[in-house]
């Protein structure tokens, strides 16, 4: 019996370990001793058992501590990468409203030969009772055509089409809500239809 529980002793100083049998005063060491040899086999087992459920579980809540942690961890990364876009976009967005908004460049269309070829003008007016013809002899890019029952009122000569429909768009921004492209083919007004077969966005 005496063997046994000296065996006990060894056993449960090994489990204990080394570093926490040494920060044990002596008094502790002789309580614990005399807790031992009162114990029964089995309730030894019971506590060998239950110390090593104890670490199991231990292990088992810091492998999913690691594993939340992880998670965490990349939280954070795409948090990071979206502030980085967010601030990427918010420069080019401060860079984009510092430059001047680019003009059209219709004004600089007046040496077109309109009666060669295909040419895109902005009409932007058609009336029975305006007639302007007289300011538009010296003026380059605008013109006044009738038809007999209404005057038709274009500016800018492209030979573009989408430089013709950037400053359509630019008019509208400026209050002339009604301005749209008109085509001409040697000089004669046709159906845009005509002219713009093969024309594609780019």
């Amino acid at each position: 019996m005496k063997r046994f529980v000296t065996v006990i002793v060894l056993i449960f100083f090994a489990a204990v370990g080394f570093e926490a049998t040494a920060q044990m005063s002596k008094k502790e060491k002789k309580e614990w001793k005399k807790r031992i040899k009162a114990l029964e086999p089995e309730q030894y087992k019971t506590l060998i058992e239950e110390n090593k459920s104890l670490k199991s579980q231990v292990a088992s809540l810091k492998n999913e501590l690691a594993g939340v942690d992880d998670k965490i961890a990349d939280k954070d990364d795409q948090i990071a990468s979206y502030q980085t876009q967010v601030a990427k976009l918010r420069d080019e967005l401060a860079e984009a409203n510092s430059k001047p908004a680019a003009k059209p460049a219709a004004a600089q269309q007046g040496n077109i030969n309109e009666n060669v070829g295909v040419v895109f003008k902005v009409q932007i007016g058609a009336y029975s009772n305006k007639d302007l013809s007289k300011y538009g002899k010296n003026a380059k890019n605008f013109a006044q055509e009738s038809d007999g029952k209404l005057n038709k009122f274009t500016v800018g000569a492209f030979r573009d089409y989408w430089e013709a429909d950037t400053f359509k768009k630019y008019l509208r921004e400026m209050g002339v809500k009604d301005a749209f492209i008109v085509s001409y083919k040697d000089g004669k007004r046709v159906d845009i239809k005509e002219v713009l077969e093969g024309v594609t966005k780019s």
